[in-house]
């Protein structure tokens, strides 16, 4: 297939965690608008990233899978940004980012008593410090009217007292988010956080599939319904583009007016 021309025509984008969920509808969206190349990360599920790889092909991009546990600090940041950069210059000649995706995040549903050290750190590492580190590896190389989009969570604004961690280490990236909003403006670049809801992705899969789970999420919205992979990605695309060019330092609520 002829490669797709639109918003995001020759556009180089990162997604971490793009193997499933979120993350890969977001890739989806990048390569339905054109993008030229996406690096879709993935920490273990290569069979998943492969069939990703495939469906962005398709859609006329060029598509690589990165592989990178991030939840062992900054040697998998490495990891991925060295594979990054081989990859983008035997593809496309240069090393240069437009849109950094930090997708990848982990959430554990534990009680605050029983939050171990080892807990707190994996999800610490993968939720804020891989996020912090890559975007910093990343600086050099996003070019003029770059985005970089954040995926924090809807814990930030309502109280998710099994997520006490995982809520903790999103609050720290949506402040990262304002921080760095003016250090990268100079070059156009904006810097953005967008907080998903209970969404339906292979995450959720079996909490939901229990009828009164399901009930009990789908009325947290002003919708009452549960999110989509779609109805965030499509807000990420949104914030990815141009037509965005005015936005920085924001946290986009994309939870479908969860406990308004």
């Amino acid at each position: 297939m002829s490669k797709s021309v639109g918003k995001f025509s020759g556009k180089v984008a990162l997604v971490t965690g793009a193997s499933r969920g979120i993350g890969a509808e977001i890739a989806k969206k990048l390569a339905a608008g054109g993008a030229e190349w996406i690096g879709v990360h993935y920490a273990n599920n290569r069979e998943a990233a492969l069939k990703v790889v495939d469906e962005l092909q398709a859609l006329g991009s060029k598509a690589v899978a990165l592989q990178a546990e991030l939840n062992d600090g900054l040697t998998g940041v490495k990891q991925l940004w060295n594979t990054l950069e081989e990859a983008v210059r035997s593809e496309i000649g240069t090393v240069h980012l437009d849109i950094l995706v930090n997708n990848a995040g982990i959430a554990p549903a534990i009680p605050f008593e029983e939050t171990t050290i080892e807990t707190f750190e994996e999800v610490v590492n993968v939720n804020l410090k891989a996020p912090y580190f890559l975007i910093q590896a990343a600086s050099p190389f996003i070019r003029n009217g770059g985005r970089i989009i954040n995926i924090s969570t809807g814990f930030t604004r309502v109280a998710g007292p099994m997520q006490t961690i995982y809520s903790a280490s999103k609050g720290a990236v949506e402040t990262l988010t304002l921080a760095l909003a003016p250090h990268f403006a100079a070059k156009g670049i904006t810097v953005n956080a967008v907080r998903p809801g209970v969404t339906a992705t292979d995450m959720n899969k079996d909490w939901l599939a229990l009828p009164e789970a399901h009930a009990e999420a789908a009325s947290m919205s002003a919708f009452g319904r549960v999110g989509t992979t779609e109805d965030v990605a499509d807000i990420v695309a949104f914030i990815a583009s141009e037509e965005a060019r005015w936005v920085t330092g924001q946290f986009i609520d994309a939870t479908g007016g969860t406990r308004l």
